[in-house]
């Protein structure tokens, strides 16, 4: 049966309303997915429309033809306002809709992601805000959907069950490589690694039935997004191989 869903976050940032701005706008690669956004023509992702474009105030898109099966009304809202004479930032979003289906699954599964996603912003912002990035993402294996699944992925990275958010790790990736990193943000739904020029991003989407997902923001010079799919891809097939 079709529901109104809301979800509603608000938080403050070491970053200024226009470096928020142009995160939310230009720099969506480095924290979510590139996306493009036209102010004059007023059209956003996925064919959404600009309902509010205020640089650097208000950005409001709209969609009401979302392409999931189970939602048929998407609308993101942005509202930017300045802290400390303009040194930092407060913003306020909602993330508001209609899902048709499996409402409580949906919703939780939004209302999680939203967290993660509102923090990799601020990780981008405070850490990597206006360099170029390299993005890819990627899935794991039907196997990576099973109950216990995300659990198996802190265990190949060489993270403790007791490795909190904070940490400073010497994670192993593709190849067996170690490389050092901060756990910047972990729970049972989600795990962030932050390098000194990457953030990544590991989806423990089998709470919701899908699989587990990957993205990486490689930030290095001469980042190639292609071999950063390839390498985490066969790493993350190989965890559910040897699982």
């Amino acid at each position: 049966m079709s529901k109104e869903f809301e979800i509603v976050r608000e938080f403050e940032v070491d970053a200024t309303p226009e470096e928020v701005w142009e995160g939310l706008t230009h720099g969506t690669g480095g924290w979510l997915w590139p996306m493009e956004f036209d102010g004059e023509s007023g059209t956003g992702p996925f064919g959404s429309t600009l309902t509010n474009w205020d640089p650097p105030h208000r950005l409001t898109s709209r969609s009401e033809d979302v392409g999931f099966p189970t939602q048929s009304l998407n609308q993101l809202d942005n509202t930017i306002e300045p802290r400390d004479g303009g040194r930092r930032a407060w913003v306020r979003y909602v993330h508001s809709g209609i899902f048709t289906d499996d409402w409580d699954n949906q919703y939780d599964g939004a209302s999680k992601h939203t967290d993660f996603y509102l923090h990799t912003l601020r990780e981008y912002l405070t850490h990597f805000a206006g360099r170029l990035v390299a993005f890819a993402t990627l899935n794991g294996p039907g196997a990576s959907t099973a109950a216990d699944a995300f659990a198996a992925v802190g265990r190949a990275l060489g993270l403790a069950e007791d490795t909190a958010q904070g940490a400073r790790v010497a994670a192993r990736g593709p190849a067996g490589r170690e490389f050092d990193a901060v756990v910047d943000y972990r729970n049972p739904y989600f795990l962030g690694l932050r390098t000194d020029d990457a953030l990544i991003r590991f989806f423990g989407r089998n709470h919701w039935g899908a699989p587990v997902g990957i993205s990486v923001h490689d930030f290095a010079p001469g980042a190639d997004a292609k071999a950063d799919e390839t390498s985490w891809q066969n790493w993350l097939d190989g965890v559910f191989d040897r699982s």
